[in-house]
């Protein structure tokens, strides 16, 4: 039995980032043993594209033992080249996606990874094309980077159960042969990754890079470590300390030099340390952009190569394939020519028509809002305002200039309509509009003097005030939120606005008939009302919905200029701690005040409801 042991608890203690590094490594079961062989990919052959490619992205390879040939993947196939360049040979064709060939340590053979089996797999193939043999079995794995060992029994590569497990480095007997798991020490956290390894050219360690989990959304650097995993003692030891992550580790022939891939800045390089010294330089910076923060499908980087006399290292990057000298010198371009001939699966494409008249149907409006005698509607629609008569007028432009136009609302008398602006270079200013009985629109003038972001207009009842909620510009068009809004007014003639009072959870200004208050609605307080001041806030009702059913509909993306809501999304337990046992009810998405106030208008979920405020006297009224 031939197994690598897990790490010692002394390798433990010392790492930080990467608390242990290696799983135990297993031996893989015989190929083909127990049960028929796996059957091959069921899509069929539909289409042919064939063309000549002189670049490519994200090219792995290896040079063979004796420095003559290349081997790379391409468009998921593998091909061979003369290391000076020239047209390249395809070894592999058909359907699969075979990538990350290498050659093993005789050059007669090239292991790769290949989906022919109908998942991903290890496979070895002869370079004159007389045998193929499946490694691994199974088709729920995902495999990456296969790598020789220097005798040539093994081949230990990174599996991972299945997309968001993180991969565990694997060793596989290229003979076949039982084996099993157990490698004499503690078992390996379960969330532990290792991708790229590498051997020391005595076989001794094993050089891979390591990071916890499989990955993280919006991710900070540090990602990745190297380590090296000691084949004779079963012990691990961290070796980079980079802020930039450190991954895809290659080491010289001779044993003098270790390449490895790391970010600086906002590019990515290669690393060269002289192994004696410990000294490390730039052999290559910039290279090709790393795979930090992604699963990594292909690994961190693409598979490259030390020339078998450790003066130079083969890699690609920017489209090419380079020969870099470890000495400092110039990298030299290794041109090549492939002639690509790839069997497509059937074409999936489906017709739309496009409508390219002068005129379209808009298939949604924004903030309709109706005249106060009923007999017009203001709506947004494609970002601008448009003014239409009921029931069946045709829309016409409120405001002719191009910029973002939003959230409108009409004066009392019904002859002037306020709204919002938008520009992401100029920010938001509130706007005013004349419209007369018969839909045509004057000259805008803007209300406000200092650009914003305002939104949720209420016009107060005695016309002579506007409301808003405003944020600043810059939170929205570089983070999106509008942490630390506050609520203003301004003269309905024009002026500078008034502060009211931080909005905090609330929002949606409106009135009733009691122009001496504002209303507003929080999922945390429900429905309150204010003076001008802020001051003297009353709860009047709360309004929740069915658990489970969510009552805040959609906010996260809307940016605050699509519907009159708030615009900040409530958090589950805002309102304390749940009650034990049941799941609290989620608290409706928005309640306005009826303008004689005695009735609220509530949207839960999908669903609108109107709702009686009773008059108690005492603690807030609830209403499921």
């Amino acid at each position: 039995m031939h197994t690598l042991k897990g790490f010692s608890m002394r390798a433990r203690l010392g790492f930080g980032l990467v608390a242990s590094m290696l799983p135990a490594v297993l031996l893989a079961q015989a190929p083909g043993a127990g049960g028929p062989p796996p059957k091959p990919l069921p899509l069929a052959t539909a289409r042919h594209a064939t063309f000549s490619a002189s670049k490519g992205t994200w090219i792995s390879l290896d040079v063979s033992p004796d420095g003559r040939t290349i081997v790379f993947d391409l468009l998921g196939d593998l091909y061979t080249l003369p290391i000076a360049g020239g047209t390249a040979t395809r070894v592999t064709s058909g359907m699969a996606f075979d990538a990350q060939p290498r050659f093993s340590p005789d050059g007669k053979k090239v292991a790769f990874v290949s989906d022919r089996s109908g998942g991903d797999n290890v496979w070895i193939m002869s370079l004159d094309l007389k045998d193929t043999t499946q490694l691994t079995q199974g088709n729920g794995n995902l495999h990456f980077s296969p790598r020789w060992a220097p005798d040539g029994k093994y081949i230990v590569d990174s599996r991972s159960p299945g997309l968001g497990g993180a991969a565990k480095l694997q060793m596989y007997h290229v003979d076949g042969g039982g084996g099993g798991g157990g490698g004499g020490g503690p078992p390996p956290p379960p969330g532990l990754k290792g991708l790229g390894a590498a051997f020391s050219p005595d076989g001794r360690y094993i050089w891979y890079a390591a990071r916890n989990g499989d990955w993280q959304y919006n991710s900070i650097l540090p990602q990745y470590q190297l380590a090296r995993y000691d084949r004779h003692t079963g012990e691990s030891s961290r070796m980079t300390a980079r802020y930039g992550s450190a991954f895809r580790p290659e080491i010289s022939p001779d044993g003098k030099w270790m390449t490895y891939g790391t970010r600086h800045r906002t590019e990515t390089g290669l690393l060269i340390r002289d192994q004696a010294s410990g000294e490390e330089r730039w052999l290559a910076y910039p290279v090709q952009r790393d795979e930090q923060e992604s699963r990594a499908p292909l690994d961190v980087l693409p598979g490259y190569a030390f020339m078998p006399d450790s003066r130079s290292v083969v890699a690609s990057y920017g489209g090419e394939i380079w020969r870099i000298p470890v000495d400092g010198g110039a990298a030299a371009r290794i041109p090549f020519t492939a002639p690509v001939q790839l069997d497509l699966g059937p074409e999936v494409k489906f017709s739309y028509r496009v409508d390219t008249s002068a005129t379209l149907t808009a298939r949604q409006i924004r903030n309709p809002v109706a005249s106060p005698d009923g007999k017009r509607v203001v709506f947004t629609s494609l970002d601008r305002l448009y003014l239409a008569e009921l029931p069946s007028g045709a829309p016409r432009r409120l405001d002719p200039s191009e910029v973002g136009q939003f959230h409108p609302t009409w004066s009392p008398d019904g002859k002037s309509i306020a709204y919002v602006t938008w520009g992401d270079a100029s920010g938001g200013q509130i706007m005013k509009a004349a419209a007369d009985g018969r839909g045509r629109a004057a000259t805008p003038v803007a209300l406000t003097r200092t650009p914003a972001l305002y939104y949720n207009l209420a016009w107060s009842p005695s016309g002579t005030r506007i409301v808003a909620t405003r944020g600043t510009a810059r939170d929205y068009r570089e983070v999106g939120n509008t942490l630390g809004a506050e609520f203003v007014w301004v003269p309905a003639a024009g002026g500078d606005a008034v502060l009211i009072a931080p909005s905090g959870s609330r929002d949606v200004a409106h009135f009733s008939s009691d122009t001496s208050r504002i209303y507003a609605y929080s999922p945390v307080e429900g429905l309150v009302s204010f003076r001008w001041d802020g001051t003297d806030v009353k709860q009047h009702l709360r309004v929740t919905g069915v658990p489970g059913v969510g009552g805040v509909p959609e906010l996260e993306g809307d940016r605050g200029l699509v519907l009159p809501r708030r615009l900040s999304p409530w958090v589950a337990g805002e309102e304390g701690p749940p009650r034990e046992g049941a799941q609290p009810p989620p608290p409706a998405g928005l309640v306005l005040m009826a303008p004689r106030g005695d009735l609220a208008l509530v949207q839960a979920g999908t669903d609108l409801y109107t709702v009686t405020i009773p008059q108690v006297g005492g603690p807030v009224p609830t209403t499921s």
